[in-house]
């Protein structure tokens, strides 16, 4: 299954294994909850998705690579301990506890979360004096004598023996106390992940006429070639920020990052192509409606490689849009709901306490709500449960709040009535903020609409645009807010078109099968008169 397949199965089970009956027991016992066992080949995202399976279900998460720790370091040390057994004193082997062991209580401490993910990574490539503790592990659910807290879900992850000389392969009694998922590298998948992600364009646009490079890995006598999603994701972010300094990125840049040559030359070769076809289109002005002069000469003449990169820039442009509204959409939800929570305070509810409380206490009150918001996301990021955006989200609310606070103390007010009025004010005048942002947003995807109709018609490239808006992170938010006569236009031709050649499909299956009935001599079988009669050709054919 796909990344995006697999992330999700493993969020179910999670959910599954931590549910609890009315007593508060476990409805799934200890023992039947199996360690989930992720194979994949490297950087496909097994990592990355346990971080996000902690954050999206906010409990904790422990990850260890199992080849940095010896035996003694993942069992513990050992110790002489004198024991009593049938009366006479013995000296009896005990062992510390385990450092991933003791991690995992420390990390309950320090974030308090009783539940939570222990991550093992590269699991079957641990060396052969540890090999039977991660059997018992697996087993057992603990380390030594020491379990593994009751609430903590195993998620072990591992390689493939084609990509790694070190994997051990586990017996049939290991394998029958685990879930297995074997993860396969899908660009379908990890293209909805990547306009979410704000992946570079280039990247983006390069991947959709070339996916066939989108992971690779090959064996040769100079060594191993290769090329993973984690190695563009990674290249992109360093030409985003080469492109905010102005740097360029060359040939041997890529290669840094794309280890298979033949791969990094085409990428770098696309590379300066795309920045061609940006300095050529200029993708912004079509998008502000004012598409420049010779661009759609130039597109006649243009191959269809260069056809489908300006869709992709377009697309590009258009999601950098939506991305601005969904942000600013999620910082006032967000905003939103502290305001709310501020309105209900015993300071503003003047027509229940029968008295106007004064603006002093009013000023307090906000004062208190911006400094608890910043600690209780402080404290979430510090427990690693706010991901990359809702730390930006919750930055952005944080400052804004300030500058709310900052603003309302410039003014003098009588009562705390005033100061409410005043912030329900500037609150709407973000919110017409926001409703320019999505308008302005909104014109910029119907001038991308005028220009593919004018550019392409109803030709492959508009099909290629409208199934992107279909599927991306950003539009469809966009479009269930802004409605957009032209694409519910084009997605239902879309559809009717996707539908007619599935028909197509089954019909052809009915005939297959319907050949598939006749018998050497010419006379159908009972199989073949029901497939006849399931196409709808019976009666035709008995007359």
């Amino acid at each position: 299954m796909n990344i995006k397949r697999a992330k999700q199965e493993i969020k179910d089970t999670i959910q599954a294994y931590l549910r609890k009956d009315d007593y508060g027991a476990y409805v799934i016992p200890r023992i039947r909850q199996r360690p989930i066992l992720l194979i994949g080949p490297p950087g496909v995202g097994k990592t990355q998705i346990m971080e996000q399976i902690s954050q999206e279900c906010q409990i904790g998460l422990a990850a260890y690579t199992i080849t940095h720790h010896t035996r003694q370091s993942a069992i513990g040390l050992p110790f002489i301990e004198r024991r009593q057994f049938g009366g006479k004193e013995y000296s009896a082997t005990e062992y510390t506890m385990s450092e991933i062991v003791a991690s995992v209580y420390e990390k309950m401490e320090r974030t308090g979360l009783d539940e939570g993910i222990l991550f093992i990574d590269e699991i079957n490539c641990v060396s052969e004096t540890l090999a039977p503790a991660m059997l018992q592990f697996l087993q057992g659910k603990c380390f030594g004598n020491h379990q593994i807290p009751e609430g903590w879900i195993i998620v072990a992850a591992g390689n493939p023996p084609e990509y790694n000389k070190s994997v051990r392969e586990f017996d049939i009694v290991t394998l029958d106390r685990i879930r297995r998922i074997d993860v396969e590298p899908d660009f379908d998948a990890w293209k909805e992940y990547a306009v979410q992600a704000n992946i570079h364009p280039a990247v983006g646009a390069y991947l959709n006429v070339r996916q066939q490079n989108f992971c690779r890995i090959e064996t040769t006598v100079d060594g191993k070639l290769f090329v993973t999603p984690r190695g563009w994701e990674d290249l992109s972010w360093i030409l985003s920020v080469y492109d905010q300094m102005g740097m360029d990125v060359d040939r041997e840049i890529v290669s840094e990052y794309v280890q298979f040559p033949k791969i990094a030359r085409d990428f770098a070769g696309y590379l300066e192509l795309y920045r061609k076809y940006q300095s050529d289109y200029q993708v912004e002005r079509i998008l502000e409606g004012q598409t420049p002069k010779g661009v759609y000469e130039k597109l006649e003449r243009a191959l269809f490689d260069e056809r489908v990169s300006l869709v992709g820039l377009l697309l590009s442009g258009l999601n950098q849009r939506l991305r601005r509204v969904c942000r600013m959409g999620e910082r006032m939800e967000l905003q939103q709901k502290e305001l709310q929570k501020l309105g209900k305070e015993d300071v503003f509810k003047t027509e229940e306490n029968g008295h106007m409380e004064t603006a002093g206490a009013a000023l307090s009150a906000f004062s208190r709500m911006t400094d608890d918001f910043r600690s209780r996301w402080e404290k979430q990021q510090e427990n690693g449960l706010l991901s990359r955006g809702g730390l930006k989200t919750c930055r952005d609310v944080s400052a804004g709040l300030e500058r709310l606070f900052l603003t309302l103390q410039k003014e003098e007010y009588k009562t705390a009535e005033e100061v409410w009025k005043k912030i329900q004010e500037l609150y709407g005048e973000e919110s017409d903020q926001y409703e320019e942002l999505l308008e302005k947003a909104g014109q910029g995807l119907e001038h991308a609409f005028d220009f593919m109709e004018a550019a392409f018609g109803t030709g492959q490239e508009m099909v290629l645009f409208v199934t992107e808006l279909n599927t991306g992170f950003y539009s469809v938010g966009f479009l269930q807010e802004y409605e957009c006569e032209r694409y519910y236009q084009y997605n239902r031709n879309l559809l009717f078109s996707e539908e007619e050649k599935e028909i197509g499909r089954q019909l052809e299956n009915g005939r297959e099968e319907l050949y598939d009935g006749y018998d050497d001599g010419n006379h159908r079988t009972k199989a073949g008169r029901a497939a006849a009669g399931q196409a709808g050709f019976g009666t035709q054919l008995d007359s």
